[in-house]
């Protein structure tokens, strides 16, 4: 007898619109699967419509689809139709019709990233093909380019991948509804078991349906304002539900592809830390005026907190799995020691491990390693002091069982565990601090007695803030609110440096700064809120943000001047000669348009390389990328392969914002297949970079620049010289909705004009 099919098998009907009038919508052969699974979710969405909204919501939404359908084909009534049809909803019926397509859009993209989730194994399990930009692919084409082993290993040395976290305002969907869009895609992948019997398919199936209609009857976005914990809630689903899970299989394919390619000379290699993964969101001041030093505090104490209770229910799963007995296996001595210091200092925790598993080392020293952590968690005595000591402690077990025949025993769960103690530390996500020039300009010009300190020329601010620096000046008068506020920043950062290790803290990013002053100004912040070492050396990555047009064209000579400077030289010696610079691409495309902004980038870029070059300074690119096209988005890997030769250098650190975290991140393995195609860009591009003639490279500029300055000046002329734009654009976006939400308003400045420049 035949299997039945899953959609008969469930009673459902379909709701598409007749096949005579989609013949134009065609799917691939590919993505056949794709097509049933949109299928599948279309129906249960009509179905639920006439449940939850009755025939009438569901009708509406019907001839509204089809009616679309008619306009794209030809018809040309139909959009008179259409309008309508929608102006002759009443606001509650607009709602649900509002939602009804946002639903189905919803399902519609689950369904899409289940797709690559399938094409992506399809691969994986295809030995005679390897796919597009994955990590195979990858260490295959760096081989067929010449490189050895060594060669791979030395690049894999010198990457670093990191992610930052930004909050987006208008993208405030709820954890619980992220939680059941996850519920979905794993559903659906799991239906793909050919083993699955006919029941087993439809109580899949069932919880689906059950997830869309929970999603339907849960409100979007909450009424209320979220707060900076809220936001920083959002952003820990992903870590905690998605990304902690998947580093693991990240190096696990790296490992494999190079055993692949290079064969038994790549065994047992030992990878560095490729991943880092960092954060604005409790540090991004620009952004919500209302952080303050102990929003750094919480933020970091509530990423930790998450961090050590994910550490300590793997041990303890760990522990369950390594019932290895000495009477039929050794251990390591040096284990051995470290037990036996335990539980001299949890003589409690010792007593509590049963007789019977005594004689199992591996779970006894597991059981007081987690007492351990207990202890750093509830800050108690003998708390581990640094995630180092942790990873120690996981090292023993790691060499043991290398040692006593345990490789296939516990190792592959106890190596997981290394990696992402090694990823992601005692802190989770870095936190980065962001605040503006202009609040650092008045901060100082207060403490500094100096009354016309705005009015002041760069140059004179400057030569001012030298002096205070070398002199090593006190504040001249008492700090005022917004002084004591930023004091206050500097202190927590000091703070969170020494508790949660130094890697919690991320750059000082200086948004729209212009000069050297800027730069200067939060040295003498720091040093006056006593964030040093012994040397006297500031501990903080300075990073001026270049934002606007003009500040792109200037940011090299800016550096320039930058570098020349003793003061920061030697700030810069006491930070490996490393420098992070970062460069917006929404604020250059709102100002020039986006193929002028694109060129103002690669030209800042490579000016960029020559003046840091020239002072032996090494730098990372921190770009400030938008999830829209005119934000900046876009493919990663196809922005990092369009690099100019030398930027890359092995690194890529990049804002990561709104939907497209969801997009990236919101299941394991299309955060993979993320990180996957981030990898084989930031490899391609260090170690086979594009290259031009100096012929070449010229003609290809003198074209460029003829081309971007004519895109500018259109640009400029549509949007601000053209009389009704404003009035269009007010029509035709739904700007005046976005400017009404409180997300927005709370970060946006007073503003009561209306003109296209705010």
């Amino acid at each position: 007898m035949p299997a039945m099919n899953p959609i008969e098998a469930t009673g459902l009907h379909p709701t598409a619109r007749p096949a005579e009038k989609r013949q134009d919508i065609e799917f691939k052969k590919k993505d056949a699967a794709l097509r049933h699974d949109v299928h599948i979710l279309a129906t249960m969405i009509g179905d639920m419509l006439k449940e939850q909204g009755g025939d009438s919501l569901f009708d509406v939404v019907e001839a509204a689809r089809r009616t679309a359908i008619d306009r794209r084909e030809g018809d040309n009534h139909a959009g008179a139709k259409l309008d309508a049809l929608v102006q002759s909803l009443s606001p509650l019926s607009a709602r649900n019709f509002i939602r009804a397509f946002s639903t189905y859009f919803q399902v519609v993209n689950t369904a899409e990233q289940v797709h690559r989730i399938r094409r992506w194994r399809d691969y994986l399990n295809d030995s005679s093909t390897r796919q597009p930009r994955g990590i195979e692919e990858t260490i295959f084409r760096l081989k067929e380019a010449g490189l050895s082993l060594d060669d791979v290993l030395k690049l894999l040395h010198s990457l670093q991948i990191e992610p930052v976290f930004a909050a987006d305002s208008i993208e405030p969907t709820r954890r619980t509804i992220l939680r059941k869009q996850q519920n979905i895609v794993k559903r659906l992948v799991e239906i793909q078991n050919p083993i699955l019997t006919q029941p087993e398919v439809n109580a899949y199936l069932e919880s689906i349906r059950s997830d869309i209609t929970t999603i339907w009857q849960t409100e979007e976005h909450p009424h209320e304002e979220r707060t900076v914990f809220d936001e920083v809630e959002h952003i820990l689903f992903f870590l905690t539900d998605v990304i902690y899970r998947a580093v693991p299989s990240f190096y696990e394919r790296i490992t494999n592809s190079l055993k692949l390619a290079y064969g038994d000379e790549a065994a047992d290699l030992k990878l560095p830390t490729i991943l880092r993964f960092s954060s604005w969101i409790g540090g991004d001041f620009e952004a919500r005026p209302d952080i303050t030093g102990r929003t750094i505090r919480e933020t970091l104490a509530r990423q930790r907190s998450l961090n050590l209770n994910l550490y300590f229910n793997e041990v303890s799963a760990l522990a369950q799995k390594l019932s290895q007995s000495t009477s039929r296996i050794n251990v390591s001595e040096e284990m051995l020691k470290r037990t036996q210091q335990y539980a001299k200092q949890f003589p409690g925790a010792a007593g509590q491990v049963s007789l019977r598993y005594r004689d199992m080392p591996y779970r006894a020293f597991l059981k007081l390693v987690e007492q351990r952590l207990q202890a750093t968690f509830d800050d108690d005595v003998f708390p581990y002091e640094s995630a180092d000591e942790f990873i120690k402690d996981l090292q023993l077990v790691h060499d043991s069982l290398v040692a006593n025949s345990g490789k296939h025993a516990g190792l592959f769960s106890t190596r997981r565990l290394i990696t992402r103690a090694k990823t992601f530390g005692f802190y989770f996500l870095t936190l980065d601090i962001r605040q503006s020039a202009i609040i650092n300009r008045r901060v100082l010009g207060h403490c500094l007695g100096e009354k016309h300190w705005l009015d002041k020329t760069p140059q004179e601010r400057t030569r001012r803030l030298q002096e205070a620096l070398e002199n090593n000046e006190s504040p001249s008068v008492d700090p005022d609110n917004q002084s004591r506020r930023s004091l206050a920043t500097f202190q927590a950062i000091a703070f969170c440096r020494r508790r949660y290790g130094k890697r919690s803290i991320g750059p000082y990013v200086i948004s729209m700064a212009h000069g050297v002053d800027d730069v200067l100004s939060v040295l003498l912040l720091a040093r006056w809120a006593d964030l040093k070492k012994k040397n006297g050396g500031i501990p903080l990555d300075i990073t001026p943000f270049f934002e606007t047009n003009a500040d792109l064209v200037n940011c090299s000579s800016t550096m320039h001047q930058l570098l020349q400077n003793d003061i920061y030289r030697k700030h810069l010696e006491q930070r490996n000669n490393h420098q992070i610079i970062m460069v917006s691409y929404s604020d250059t495309t709102r100002d020039v348009g986006i193929a002028s902004a694109r060129w103002s980038l690669h030209q800042a870029q490579s000016d960029l390389i020559a003046t840091m070059d020239r002072a032996d300074i090494d730098f990372t690119l921190f770009h400030g990328r938008g999830g829209t096209i005119s934000r900046g988005g876009g493919r990663t890997h196809a922005a990092v392969l369009a690099s100019p030769p030398g930027t890359v250098r092995g690194r890529l650190r990049a804002t990561e914002q709104g939907e497209l975290v969801n997009a990236k991140y919101g299941a394991r393995g299309i955060a993979l297949r993320t990180l996957e195609q981030t990898m084989n860009s930031v490899a391609i591009a260090t170690a086979m970079p594009h290259g031009k003639t100096d012929k070449e490279r010229g003609e290809w500029h003198r074209i460029m620049e003829t081309l971007t300055a004519a895109s500018a000046t259109r640009y400029q002329n549509l949007i601000y010289d053209s009389e009704n734009f404003f009035e269009y654009f007010q029509k035709a976006t739904p700007v005046d909705v976005i400017t009404r939400m409180r997300e927005v308003e709370r970060a946006a400045a007073p503003n009561t004009s209306n003109s296209i420049h705010d």
